[in-house]
């Protein structure tokens, strides 16, 4: 049976054979962590087990006093009877898909992916399994990123627009990998210094020590009141909207950058000015294709729109099961701003 080898509980997924529980909720005695993402990675549990690439974010998340131990993308180790590797999820830097070998079987839990290239993490492995457990947060066929080039256009376009009409271009985006991927990838058009909100530069440190180029990037606290933002690119969290932090820019023209901004109606309701629709999460193409990849005899699914995913699969002949299938239903994590 599927929960010899995985099991909901109240912590979170846990495995038999190996006595740990992956992206735990609450405290357990031993934790495998996909990513660094506060929905995903919980403080107070005893040892923390993590791709190597994330442990100085997840350092961050978790404190000074936590026992981490790093593993190497793809290096196996053993907890319990269980052989368990880590292995690229493309989602963002240090983020995991959790191989677990036991009982004669293979599963993989993917934590938060995406398909598409991205210059500050490594990309999304295909990793054979016979069950595979998939997140579902853009799970409906609406949902189809345009090519990441095409929408870093559309922001330099915008940057000039607001340029020509003496504005601060104020682009919203989360403050964990979302803003350090626009940064990358807006450094393969220009140098141009891009201003943060200050709780972004902590973050952004961490990707720079990791050997991710981006835009050279100055705090708006440290640029002095008063100072012009006429045509500058301006980055901040979502919390920030509507904030007296928003005062100094005067009358700024603003956009969010998420893969919500797919749908027009989400970004009115939000009242930003435009929406560029970048995600560090699977599209509906990128979900199908990676339970193709697989290879899983079973597929089990959980985070966001799972209904539809499982009753799409099953169409296509595919053995495919909400994650609470596995045993009695298991709590929703609550879902974080960062993992759009």
């Amino acid at each position: 049976m599927d929960s010899d080898l995985l099991r909901p509980s109240p912590e979170g997924l846990y495995c038999p054979p190996g006595d740990f529980h992956i992206d735990p909720q609450f405290p357990v005695h031993r934790a495998v962590i996909t990513h660094a993402h506060g929905d995903h990675a919980y403080p107070g549990s005893r040892t923390y087990h993590a791709a190597s690439a994330g442990t100085g974010l997840l350092r961050d998340r978790l404190g000074s006093e936590a026992t981490i131990r790093a593993h190497d993308y793809g290096a196996p180790f053993e907890l319990g009877d269980a052989k368990v590797s880590l292995h690229p999820s493309g989602h963002m830097l240090g983020s995991a898909q959790v191989r677990i070998e036991a009982l004669g079987r293979v599963a993989v839990v993917s934590g938060d992916y995406k398909r598409d290239a991205d210059p500050t993490c490594a990309p999304f492995e295909p990793v054979p399994c016979d069950v595979f457990v998939t997140e579902s947060t853009f799970a409906l066929p609406i949902y189809r990123w345009p090519p990441i080039a095409q929408v870093i256009e559309e922001i330099l376009a915008w940057i000039e627009e607001c340029t020509t009409r003496g504005m601060a271009a104020v682009l919203f985006c989360y403050a964990l990998g979302k803003a350090q991927r626009l940064l990358a990838e807006l450094a393969t058009r220009t140098q141009r210094t891009a201003y943060v909100h200050g709780a972004m530069l902590p973050l952004i440190q961490r990707y720079r020590e990791a050997g991710v180029a981006m835009l050279p990037t100055e705090a708006v606290r440290e640029a002095g009141r008063g100072r012009e933002y006429a045509g500058e690119l301006v980055l901040a969290p979502p919390s920030a909207a509507g904030s007296a932090w928003m005062r100094r820019f005067g009358h700024a023209s603003t956009a969010f950058a998420s893969g919500w901004m797919q749908v027009r109606g989400a970004r009115r309701r939000r009242g930003y000015d435009r929406g560029f629709v970048v995600s560090d999460h699977a599209d509906w193409p990128g979900l199908l294709a990676s339970v193709r990849d697989c290879g899983a005899k079973r597929i089990y699914v959980t985070h966001g729109d799972g209904e539809a995913l499982v009753r799409y699969l099953r169409d296509e002949g595919h053995d495919a099961h909400p994650l609470h299938a596995l045993g009695n239903a298991m709590p929703s994590a609550p879902r974080s701003e960062e993992g759009d």
